[in-house]
Protein backbone atom coordinates (compact mmCIF):
# COMPACT_ATOMS: atom_id res chain seq x y z
CA UNK A 1 0.00 0.00 0.00
CA UNK A 2 1.28 3.62 -0.83
CA UNK A 3 1.30 6.18 1.58
CA UNK A 4 -0.34 9.60 0.73
CA UNK A 5 2.27 12.51 -0.03
CA UNK A 6 2.34 13.92 3.15
CA UNK A 7 2.80 11.04 4.73
CA UNK A 8 5.08 9.53 2.75
CA UNK A 9 6.79 13.43 3.63
CA UNK A 10 7.01 13.38 6.82
CA UNK A 11 8.28 9.71 7.14
CA UNK A 12 10.87 10.44 4.97
CA UNK A 13 11.95 13.20 7.53
CA UNK A 14 11.49 11.07 10.50
CA UNK A 15 13.97 9.21 9.19
CA UNK A 16 16.28 11.88 8.09
CA UNK A 17 16.20 13.32 12.33
CA UNK A 18 16.94 9.86 13.40
CA UNK A 19 19.78 8.79 11.25
CA UNK A 20 21.04 12.48 11.51
CA UNK A 21 21.11 11.91 15.47
CA UNK A 22 22.93 8.77 15.02
CA UNK A 23 25.33 10.15 12.66
CA UNK A 24 26.18 12.79 15.32
CA UNK A 25 26.99 10.70 17.54
CA UNK A 26 29.88 7.87 16.33
CA UNK A 27 29.58 4.81 17.04
CA UNK A 28 27.82 1.40 15.83
CA UNK A 29 24.61 1.62 18.22
CA UNK A 30 21.62 0.16 16.21
CA UNK A 31 19.22 2.03 18.90
CA UNK A 32 17.00 5.21 18.02
CA UNK A 33 18.53 8.53 17.62
CA UNK A 34 16.98 11.55 18.95
CA UNK A 35 14.03 11.05 21.22
CA UNK A 36 11.60 13.13 19.70
CA UNK A 37 12.51 14.43 15.97
CA UNK A 38 10.96 18.02 17.40
CA UNK A 39 14.68 18.94 17.95
CA UNK A 40 15.19 21.50 14.95
CA UNK A 41 17.97 21.01 12.06
CA UNK A 42 19.56 24.24 12.83
CA UNK A 43 19.65 23.24 17.07
CA UNK A 44 21.05 19.33 16.17
CA UNK A 45 23.63 21.53 13.68
CA UNK A 46 24.51 23.77 16.40
CA UNK A 47 24.77 21.13 18.99
CA UNK A 48 26.86 18.83 16.86
CA UNK A 49 29.48 21.54 16.50
CA UNK A 50 29.50 22.02 19.95
CA UNK A 51 29.28 18.68 21.85
CA UNK A 52 32.76 17.94 23.06
CA UNK A 53 33.50 13.77 23.11
CA UNK A 54 35.33 11.64 25.40
CA UNK A 55 36.49 8.28 25.50
CA UNK A 56 35.06 6.73 28.95
CA UNK A 57 36.87 3.89 30.26
CA UNK A 58 35.83 1.99 33.15
CA UNK A 59 32.41 1.52 34.67
CA UNK A 60 32.79 -0.45 37.75
CA UNK A 61 30.75 -0.14 41.16
CA UNK A 62 32.89 1.02 43.51
CA UNK A 63 33.61 2.89 47.46
CA UNK A 64 34.07 6.53 47.83
CA UNK A 65 35.39 9.04 45.52
CA UNK A 66 36.90 8.67 42.14
CA UNK A 67 39.07 11.26 40.71
CA UNK A 68 37.19 11.99 37.31
CA UNK A 69 39.53 13.56 33.82
CA UNK A 70 36.67 15.72 33.29
CA UNK A 71 34.72 18.39 35.60
CA UNK A 72 32.22 17.14 35.67
CA UNK A 73 32.31 13.55 34.74
CA UNK A 74 30.98 12.17 31.37
CA UNK A 75 31.32 8.72 32.33
CA UNK A 76 33.69 5.96 34.14
CA UNK A 77 33.60 3.77 37.62
CA UNK A 78 30.83 5.01 39.84
CA UNK A 79 28.69 4.43 43.00
CA UNK A 80 26.80 1.22 42.81
CA UNK A 81 23.56 3.46 43.69
CA UNK A 82 22.33 6.40 41.23
CA UNK A 83 20.73 9.21 41.75
CA UNK A 84 17.58 9.95 41.26
CA UNK A 85 16.84 12.17 38.56
CA UNK A 86 15.17 15.83 38.90
CA UNK A 87 16.06 19.21 40.32
CA UNK A 88 18.93 19.28 43.46
CA UNK A 89 19.36 22.69 44.82
CA UNK A 90 22.55 21.08 46.47
CA UNK A 91 25.25 19.80 45.12
CA UNK A 92 25.23 15.94 44.77
CA UNK A 93 28.31 13.43 44.43
CA UNK A 94 29.59 13.20 41.08
CA UNK A 95 30.25 9.52 41.57
CA UNK A 96 26.27 8.73 41.88
CA UNK A 97 25.43 11.49 39.14
CA UNK A 98 27.86 9.21 36.80
CA UNK A 99 25.43 5.87 37.39
CA UNK A 100 22.76 8.13 36.32
CA UNK A 101 24.03 9.27 33.16
CA UNK A 102 25.07 5.51 32.33
CA UNK A 103 21.35 4.58 32.74
CA UNK A 104 20.77 7.64 30.05
CA UNK A 105 20.47 10.84 32.21
CA UNK A 106 21.52 14.13 30.67
CA UNK A 107 23.31 15.64 33.93
CA UNK A 108 22.42 19.59 33.94
CA UNK A 109 25.06 21.15 36.38
CA UNK A 110 25.19 25.13 36.74
CA UNK A 111 27.32 27.53 39.18
CA UNK A 112 26.02 28.23 42.41
CA UNK A 113 26.18 31.99 41.52
CA UNK A 114 23.65 31.43 38.04
CA UNK A 115 21.12 33.90 38.42
CA UNK A 116 17.62 32.39 39.54
CA UNK A 117 15.78 32.77 36.63
CA UNK A 118 18.41 30.58 35.10
CA UNK A 119 18.09 28.24 37.53
CA UNK A 120 14.39 28.46 37.20
CA UNK A 121 15.36 27.14 33.52
CA UNK A 122 16.91 24.55 34.34
CA UNK A 123 14.55 23.37 36.78
CA UNK A 124 11.79 23.23 34.45
CA UNK A 125 14.32 21.04 31.88
CA UNK A 126 14.14 18.44 34.93
CA UNK A 127 11.02 18.03 34.84
CA UNK A 128 11.59 15.44 31.65
CA UNK A 129 12.73 12.18 32.06
CA UNK A 130 16.36 10.88 32.43
CA UNK A 131 17.33 14.87 33.41
CA UNK A 132 19.64 15.45 36.64
CA UNK A 133 20.23 18.82 37.75
CA UNK A 134 22.44 20.07 40.78
CA UNK A 135 24.46 23.11 40.92
CA UNK A 136 28.27 22.15 40.51
CA UNK A 137 30.06 22.10 43.88
CA UNK A 138 31.66 25.33 43.86
CA UNK A 139 32.20 28.18 41.31
CA UNK A 140 35.23 26.01 39.51
CA UNK A 141 32.56 24.63 36.84
CA UNK A 142 34.52 26.11 33.17
CA UNK A 143 30.72 27.29 32.41
CA UNK A 144 27.75 28.75 33.86
CA UNK A 145 25.86 25.77 32.74
CA UNK A 146 27.54 22.35 31.34
CA UNK A 147 25.26 19.46 30.29
CA UNK A 148 26.66 16.03 30.42
CA UNK A 149 25.90 12.65 29.48
CA UNK A 150 28.23 9.74 28.74
CA UNK A 151 30.88 9.81 26.94
CA UNK A 152 29.68 13.80 25.74
CA UNK A 153 29.49 17.15 27.09
CA UNK A 154 28.41 20.29 26.25
CA UNK A 155 29.04 23.90 27.71
CA UNK A 156 27.20 26.63 27.52
CA UNK A 157 27.15 30.74 28.89
CA UNK A 158 22.96 30.28 29.97
CA UNK A 159 20.41 27.96 30.71
CA UNK A 160 18.03 29.47 28.04
CA UNK A 161 21.09 28.71 25.15
CA UNK A 162 18.70 26.48 22.58
CA UNK A 163 21.88 23.99 22.62
CA UNK A 164 21.16 22.83 26.04
CA UNK A 165 17.54 21.92 25.13
CA UNK A 166 18.90 20.32 22.38
CA UNK A 167 21.58 18.43 24.21
CA UNK A 168 18.60 17.45 26.60
CA UNK A 169 16.15 16.46 23.66
CA UNK A 170 18.78 13.94 21.81
CA UNK A 171 21.17 12.39 24.83
CA UNK A 172 17.97 11.61 27.36
CA UNK A 173 18.17 8.11 27.16
CA UNK A 174 20.11 8.75 23.64
CA UNK A 175 21.90 6.23 21.69
CA UNK A 176 25.07 6.69 23.59
CA UNK A 177 23.36 5.24 26.95
CA UNK A 178 25.50 1.77 28.39
CA UNK A 179 22.44 0.71 30.39
CA UNK A 180 19.52 2.18 28.01
CA UNK A 181 16.25 1.63 30.12
CA UNK A 182 17.33 1.30 33.31
CA UNK A 183 15.77 3.23 35.87
CA UNK A 184 17.05 6.93 36.81
CA UNK A 185 14.78 6.75 40.10
CA UNK A 186 13.97 4.59 42.72
CA UNK A 187 17.75 4.96 44.42
CA UNK A 188 19.02 7.20 45.88
CA UNK A 189 18.41 11.12 46.46
CA UNK A 190 14.94 13.53 46.92
CA UNK A 191 14.83 15.51 43.92
CA UNK A 192 12.55 18.71 44.59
Amino acid sequence: MRLPLPRRLATVAVAAVALGGLAGCGGDDDSAGPSSPSTSAAAASALADRVQRYLVSGAEHVQGRVDYPQTPPVGGDHNAAWQNCGFYSEPIAPERAVHSLEHGAVWLTFRPSLPSDQVSALRQLARRPYVLVSPWIDETLGSPVVASAWGLQLKADTASDPAVAAFVETYASGPQTPERGAPCTGSFGAPE
